[in-house]
């Protein structure tokens, strides 16, 4: 896997396991749920958003674009900025507007 390490820190150890890097490609909405609490049902009822699952190699890098919320029309960089977070950046959480 190519965890992005001197962004995010050192990868945990089931990161690069095959059981977890399989079953993230064979079932990833329950790996987000179960590992992560992260319930796209909860979000997205109509399950219009995609999952796609690559499992990288050293020859292929990928990059986790959290989705911004609605409520963040017309945010400065600055202020968009304070939402993301390690989780967001592995795609394994959806960013939260502070109320």
């Amino acid at each position: 896997s190519c965890y992005p390490s001197t962004l995010l820190g050192i990868a945990p150890s089931w990161y690069k396991s095959r059981e977890y890097r399989a079953r993230a490609v064979r079932e990833p909405r329950v790996v987000l749920k179960n590992d992560f609490g992260l319930d796209l049902e909860k979000h997205d009822t109509t399950f219009k958003k995609q999952i796609r699952v690559h499992d990288s190699t050293a020859d292929h890098r990928y990059l986790v674009l959290p989705e911004r919320p609605l409520e963040t029309e017309g945010w400065s960089k600055k202020q968009l900025r304070s939402l993301i977070t390690r989780d967001t950046m592995l795609g394994v959480s959806l960013p939260s507007v502070p109320v």
